[in-house]
């Protein structure tokens, strides 16, 4: 399988983690691909990490700024409707699965707090960074200045266009910043947005690390939802060890 790892996750201690590419294969159920091929690519990635296939929490990703915490009765086969998931469990793995969305992996290593959470346009614009700071804050007594996070290839303002309605919404929203205006069409620069919550949350800037890759520019290696419509899914995934 193909994969490649932040620079910054892999510094610290009692972590798995990578970001998968095209080449790992699709991760998603949801996408008319064959099921047994999707959960074979997910034993694959298992064996590939160091992980139970079965321990493994992913998503039924809805667009929102809904937030999970992990439970004891949580596995891969009962996946919650969220946009996010925390957990200080060992060995429980957390997934994000994207196509143009940014995959982003938070982790708090003096608390031993781990999180993954997905953010489209809906959830740059619904602020679910915050939801996740303030959920790992108040459960587990995070500090955002302990927190690192990575994010993880997406569409990158280069492509992603957008029309007078999503433009009156970031404006609406005061995040005209992340705005760029070329020859009368505007373009959204979603990780402006990001970088912008997370630094609001009090996470320190040398502590955000993103990948910068465009997944519509490079289709070849990322599945790309706005190159293609009817795609696959790749993936971030934390779990702590």
């Amino acid at each position: 399988m193909k994969f490649y790892h932040s620079k910054q996750l892999n510094s610290l201690p009692n972590l798995t983690h990578a970001f998968t590419t095209r080449y790992s294969g699709n991760l998603a159920f949801h996408v008319n691909d064959d099921p047994l091929a999707v959960e074979a690519n997910h034993e694959r990635l298992s064996q590939e990490l160091g992980y139970k296939k079965k321990s493994l929490i992913h998503m039924k990703q809805i667009h929102s700024n809904f937030v999970h915490t992990v439970l004891d009765e949580d596995d891969f086969y009962t996946p919650r409707s969220c946009d996010a998931l925390i957990t200080n469990k060992k060995n429980t793995p957390l997934m994000v699965m994207v196509a143009d969305c940014a995959p982003l992996l938070f982790y708090d290593d003096k608390q031993k707090v781990i999180a993954a959470a997905h953010a489209g346009r809906e959830g740059a614009f619904k602020n679910i960074v915050q939801k996740v700071v303030e959920k790992m804050s108040l459960e587990f007594a995070s500090n955002p200045q302990h927190i690192s996070v990575s994010i993880g290839a997406n569409i990158g303002v280069c492509c992603y266009e957008v029309g007078h309605e999503i433009y009156d919404k970031a404006k609406e929203l005061q995040l005209e910043y992340a705005l760029e205006r070329r020859e009368e069409r505007y373009y959204l620069d979603i990780n402006k947005i990001l970088k912008g919550q997370l630094i609001a949350c009090g996470i320190k800037n040398q502590n955000i690390e993103f990948s910068n890759e465009c997944t519509c520019c490079k289709k070849e290696n990322y599945y790309s939802y706005r190159a293609e419509k009817t795609t696959g899914r790749f993936c971030g995934i934390l779990m702590l060890k």
